[in-house]
């Protein structure tokens, strides 16, 4: 645990970092901008950031899963089985760039049927794309979580919100149009990748021979089981997160998806602090698996008090944010922003329960348990715009995240057998009731 609430104070630091640099941009972009050009760039962010997370696959948690396995310790893990891990990290991320760039030509080509964009935004649109594919940094990302290394992981990924301030900085006064402020984006995401790969190449030598689609499936049977899984996993988070922009646009118009973009900017903190804990507790819960339960308890009752805390934060100061941060025009989205925060603070109480289901070697169940509320979220976002404007889809996030947190309680409930996958087998029949019994309370 003091090694767990280490490494998320290193994260919580570089996620402070990026919420004033973000702070930042936002002020500036919003003012700069306006309203409906603002949406332009929201819904140009929100396709770049949707086909990557939709291609890519989340090799982070492959190189902890699988790098971890050897004669190595945690700190120090066996280097051959690091090698392998990587090896097919690097593979899929390969085919991430090579899928997501197809995918970017079709929905930029196709833009005009459904996203409210200007045609001569297209060429800028389908390049940040591609750009964002190029810099995809999960595997660094993965070296570096394997290793414990998160302080010199967060210096890296200070990077990106360091670079995207300068860069607004630089567009408010020598480009100060949609165009300028994708530019900073871009120059940020290339940045902070570079970073991410020279920081792992230091922590250990990165072996491009050991590139291989084969090695890791031919030794665990369950390789693409838990790779696909994982990667919808994954591609729901961005479902519910970027696509929801893009529909809200599709639906609504560029305004209101510019408007819903800063009101989740700053109402879903919460979630960038649900997927910190995430990070840092699915290596603990890996290694120390005699104590994962318990570990999760205690961290799923730290988020129940920290999103209530939020959630009064937001009442109480979210039209003053709206108004300074942004402009007068988006004050009109503070009971969206409302919502979303509290949003927010179901999705940090369910993370670490996620954690502890994919830990498990449940990431299957895991996707099932997000899959089915996003799906619904998407299905019935046009009648909730309809029925409600930017109120009404952060009502739809809201539904989507509850239901996702209840379905991650009953899985943990009903998996009495968590407990066996967990920890090495005993030499006699482990005692199913109380097993049983021991996952209810950490549910709980």
């Amino acid at each position: 645990m003091k090694r767990l609430f280490s490494n998320i104070g290193w994260l919580l630091g570089g996620r402070g970092f990026n919420a004033v640099m973000s702070l930042v941009y936002l002020y500036l972009a919003t003012h700069t901008l306006g309203l409906e050009s603002f949406g332009y760039f929201a819904l140009i962010v929100a396709l770049g950031q949707s086909i990557t997370g939709f291609a890519n696959f989340q090799t982070w948690q492959f190189i902890v899963r699988w790098g971890a396995n050897g004669s190595g310790t945690p700190e120090n893990p066996d280097p051959e089985s690091v090698r392998e891990a990587t090896g097919f990290a690097i593979a899929l991320d390969a085919l991430s760039v090579a899928m997501g760039t197809v995918a970017a030509g079709l929905l930029v080509w196709t833009a005009s049927a459904w996203l409210p964009l200007p045609e001569e935004l297209y060429p800028i649109t389908f390049g940040y794309c591609v750009i964002s594919l190029l810099a995809i940094r999960t595997t660094p990302t993965g070296l570096l979580r394997l290793r414990f290394k998160f302080a010199t992981a967060t210096a890296a990924e200070a990077v990106q919100p360091a670079i995207r301030a300068a860069g607004a900085i630089l567009a408010f006064f020598l480009m100060p149009n949609v165009a300028g402020f994708i530019l900073a984006w871009a120059a940020s995401e290339v940045c902070v990748a570079v970073a991410l790969w020279i920081a792992a190449a230091r922590e250990g030598r990165i072996d491009l021979s050991a590139i291989s689609f084969t090695r890791i499936p031919a030794r665990y049977s369950d390789a693409w089981a838990f790779v696909w899984s994982t990667n919808m996993s994954g591609s729901l988070s961005i479902a519910g997160k970027q696509v929801i922009i893009l529909l809200v646009g599709t639906f609504g118009g560029a305004a209101l998806a510019g408007g819903f973009r800063v009101a989740s900017q700053l109402g879903q903190a919460l979630v960038s602090l649900a997927q910190t804990i995430s990070k840092a507790i699915l290596p603990e819960l890996v290694h120390a698996r005699d104590n994962a339960l318990a570990m999760a308890r205690r961290m799923a009752n730290i988020a129940v008090v920290a999103g209530v805390v939020a959630v009064v934060v937001a009442l109480l100061g979210g039209r003053w944010a709206l108004g300074v941060i942004a402009q007068d025009d988006f004050s009109a989205f503070y009971w969206a922003m409302v919502i979303l925060s509290i949003a927010g603070a179901v999705e940090l109480i369910g993370a670490s329960l996620e954690s502890l289901l994919v830990s498990a070697g449940r990431a299957g169940t895991a996707f099932i348990v997000r899959a089915v509320p996003t799906v619904l979220a998407l299905v019935l976002l046009d009648a909730a715009i309809d029925w409600n404007g930017a109120k009404g889809a952060a009502f739809a996030v809201l539904g989507s995240s509850s239901l996702a947190v209840i379905g991650f309680y009953v899985a943990i409930l009903n998996l009495s057998e968590i407990r066996i996958e967990l920890e090495p087998q005993a030499e006699s029949e482990p005692d199913s009731e109380n097993e049983a019994q021991e996952a209810r309370q950490a549910a709980e």
